[in-house]
């Protein structure tokens, strides 16, 4: 660190070489001669004094106060540059809000030290956006143990941020990022996390989390009119008590690079669990009976064969009125079923469900190409909706768990009471 030398010494050193200057043939001999007297070093005095000569207007030169306000201008410069850099790395972690828990205001703090940020410019960053954090609680909140709420909310936060992160084998991130307020609460519960909703509405604003939101739709309902169709059963009642009362049926498109293709379900009303699906590059009557056929081969495999009394419930769409299809459903014993032309809510359960195929199926996988990668998403996420997704409307279980759960209660009811001696 260089030699700092008293203000009164500096001056005092000047003053005796401008009042001897006359005695030397060059100011430089001066400085030369009283520089040993005074205990300053030859140069250091050289420069004093060509400052003071010019800062007294003898010779041309930039004075003392114009270096003073330079050097404050270049302060106020570098630390402008700091602060918009601390802003930049501060773009995810500054949103509105609630305040973030201290322990990760440290550790933002400790991330930009380690840049080269000073403190007392990064809480002067944090104080312009409402968070007040001086250097003296910053140094006391490293040495002091964090408290208990904010290493619940740490928790609670790295398992949100989880579902935003790409598997390491599939290279995607976890569906369960779809879900919004009260269904991630429901899921980090069963992840073993006692969570109140509160919280993690609280935790998911603070990161800027959000659940999926609907898109429009496009029109796959062509009615024939030469054709006749089967009367509305349901009138618009989409509840069942049990298992394999009532199907419903939609068609929905989907873009690809290659065209359009378009996906036929079928769904249980009683548990909205998927039972057939199929993809084609073209809406005819084939593709909704595949679905259909699909659906029944399920049920069969499952140890649960339909019964007789089986509605199917769709839209009056050309595919679903054709004479084909009305001879599958006839040949498996099931009832037809449809709604009218252009009213979404005569159909009202599998629109909705068509919406949510292309929020968390289509459209975060796009762009997709061709009809075999619609295919493999659609049958990947199909699995996930019966068997991980949650369902507010089954108590936030899964379409598998709230049948085997009928089924369980069913075995209950028909297992013989112990007898009593």
């Amino acid at each position: 660190m260089p030699k700092q030398y008293p203000k009164q010494q500096r001056d005092r050193a000047v003053r005796m070489v401008q009042d001897h200057l006359d005695e030397y043939d060059s100011p430089y001999l001066a400085c030369k001669a009283i520089a040993p007297k005074v205990g300053v070093g030859v140069e250091s005095l050289r420069r004093w004094v060509q400052q003071a000569q010019i800062d007294a207007g003898e010779q041309p030169g930039t004075t003392s106060v114009e270096r003073a306000r330079i050097k404050e201008l270049e302060r106020e410069n570098r630390e402008l540059r700091e602060a918009n850099e601390i802003l930049k790395a501060a773009s995810g972690f500054l949103r509105g809000g609630t305040r973030p828990p201290t322990p990760m205001i440290v550790e933002f703090i400790d991330a930009q030290r380690r840049c080269g940020h000073r403190i007392f410019l990064i809480c002067r960053v944090l104080l312009e956006f409402g968070i007040r954090f001086s250097e003296r609680a910053y140094r006391k909140a490293r040495t002091r143990p964090p408290a208990d709420r904010d290493l619940d909310d740490a928790v609670v936060v790295e398992a949100l941020l989880a579902t935003r992160r790409p598997d390491p084998v599939t290279g995607r991130p976890p569906k369960e990022r779809f879900y919004g307020r009260r269904k991630m609460t429901r899921w980090l519960r069963r992840q073993g996390l006692d969570v109140p909703y509160c919280q993690v509405d609280r935790l998911m604003r603070q990161e800027g989390l959000n659940g999926l939101r609907r898109g429009k739709q496009k029109t796959t309902t062509i009615r024939d009119p030469k054709r006749p169709a089967a009367t509305d059963l349901l009138n618009r009642n989409f509840t069942a008590a049990v298992p394999d009362q009532v199907w419903i049926a939609d068609i929905t498109y989907v873009s690809t690079w290659s065209g359009w293709c378009y996906t036929a379900f079928v769904v249980d009303v009683f548990s909205q669990r998927i039972l057939g699906w199929a993809v084609a590059t073209t809406m005819g009557d084939r593709l909704v009976r595949d679905a259909l056929a699909m659906a029944v081969w399920q049920r069969d495999h499952q140890g649960h064969p339909i019964a007789d009394q089986l509605v199917h419930h769709s839209d009056k769409g050309s595919q679903y009125t054709s004479i084909r299809f009305g001879e599958s459903l006839t040949h498996n014993g099931i009832r037809p079923s449809t709604g009218s032309v252009g009213d979404s809510y005569d159909n009202a359960l599998m629109e909705s469900i068509n919406g949510l195929y292309k929020n968390e199926c289509i459209r975060p996988e796009g762009p997709i190409k061709t009809l075999l990668d619609v295919e493999y998403a659609t049958a990947e996420w199909v699995d996930w909706w019966n068997h991980d997704r949650l369902h507010s409307s089954l108590g936030y279980l899964t379409p598998a768990e709230y049948e085997e759960a009928h089924y369980d209660h069913l075995l209950n009811l028909l297992q013989p009471e112990p007898a009593h001696p």
